[in-house]
């Protein structure tokens, strides 16, 4: 198993800083994005320092500037999702997206290391939420095609919504129901059916305990820095939006947590993998620990995983990652790229 832990060396940038690629390095241009989306001004404020900055600990707000950026950026005009559901960072998911382009462009008999672009690249993308936002930056930045599936039905009817509703992605994301939860590919992956990437973040929690236990603790972190930069704070000790509404960090529970967590998930996608292996060129997910990396190594190795990648993502002082594999030997991947991409 060929095994490359860094990957690469990191794109030129800043250190600690965004893809070079992505669209949301640097501050927000809040003064933009309001000319796009004028509704965003119900959730600015001014900080200490006089500039404009979003009310974090308040979901309504976090929503609002979602549906700015993805109006702004990515011309996606109709973006919504119900109560309680993931709202996720745009500017970090959009990173593992550009890394997950340059892993196939690297990809052995790809003329040029270029980035393969267009409707015949196909990507899956397991447990889409009802947010849908790979699908969204992923076709809108690249032209790829893209399936994505989740065991919950008002995700999947959210995603599929959000397709259908913007003329941008009409006829480039497809939204499948994973019927059973004992699975991740089977059943939602056809017989002659192929794809170029898979992508996945995967539930981090093993319980819901510990997803409430983390929740909490997020509070408190957040309240803590509320009070430092004069944020107004609940009795509770939690932030505030207008109104008086207390922080909630959106996602349900298949979005947060499954039994055995995250190393637990990635295993089982690693074992059922490896029976799509001449169906999948790459495939990927996001590992939120790196402790887990190790046990991750061992499961590739015993599924017979031919190369794996390990992709290191900065987000500020956040480091994230992306674990990427496949069973491909590198002629194998030279033939795909030569009869599917050319």
């Amino acid at each position: 198993m060929k095994h490359d832990r860094k990957h690469r060396p990191k794109p030129p940038g800043e250190a600690g800083s965004l893809h070079p690629r992505n669209l949301h390095r640097g501050r927000y241009d809040f003064d933009a994005l309001m000319k796009t989306s004028p509704a965003l001004a119900t959730a600015l404020r001014k900080n200490p320092h006089g500039d404009l900055s979003v009310d974090f600990a308040d979901p309504e707000s976090v929503k609002l500037l979602n549906q700015a950026l993805l109006r702004h950026f990515y011309q996606v005009d109709s973006w919504d999702i119900p109560p309680g559901y993931l709202c996720p960072p745009i500017p970090g998911r959009s990173d593992y997206l550009h890394y997950a382009a340059d892993l196939l462009a690297e990809t052995p008999g790809n003329p040029g290391n270029t980035i393969p672009r267009g409707r015949r690249i196909r990507v899956l993308d397991v447990g889409m939420g009802a947010n849908c936002i790979y699908p969204i930056v992923g076709s809108r930045l690249y032209g790829w095609q893209f399936v994505g599936t989740d065991i919950d039905p008002v995700a999947v009817r959210s995603a599929k919504t959000i397709a259908d509703s913007n003329p941008v992605l009409k006829g480039r994301i497809e939204c499948r129901l994973q019927p059973s939860e004992q699975n991740i590919f089977r059943g939602v992956i056809g017989d002659r059916e192929a794809f170029d990437l898979m992508l996945c973040n995967p539930p981090f929690h093993a319980s819901l305990a510990e997803a409430t236990a983390g929740t909490r603790q997020k509070v408190r972190n957040l309240a803590a820095s509320a009070k430092k930069k004069g944020t107004r704070v609940s009795s509770e000790g939690k932030p505030q939006a207008a109104g008086g509404l207390s922080l909630n960090f959106g996602g349900q529970g298949a979005e947060l947590w499954c039994p055995g967590g995250e190393a637990a998930f990635i295993g089982r996608m690693i074992a059922e993998s490896a029976e799509f292996g001449e169906q999948c060129l790459w495939f990927s997910s996001l590992v939120s620990r790196s402790d887990n990396l190790p046990g991750i190594y061992r499961h590739l190795k015993k599924a017979g995983a031919r190369d794996v990648r390990t992709m290191e993502m900065h987000q500020g002082q956040k480091i994230t990652r992306a674990v990427a594999w496949t069973f491909l030997a590198p002629e194998q991947q030279a033939d795909w790229c030569q009869t599917r991409w050319q």
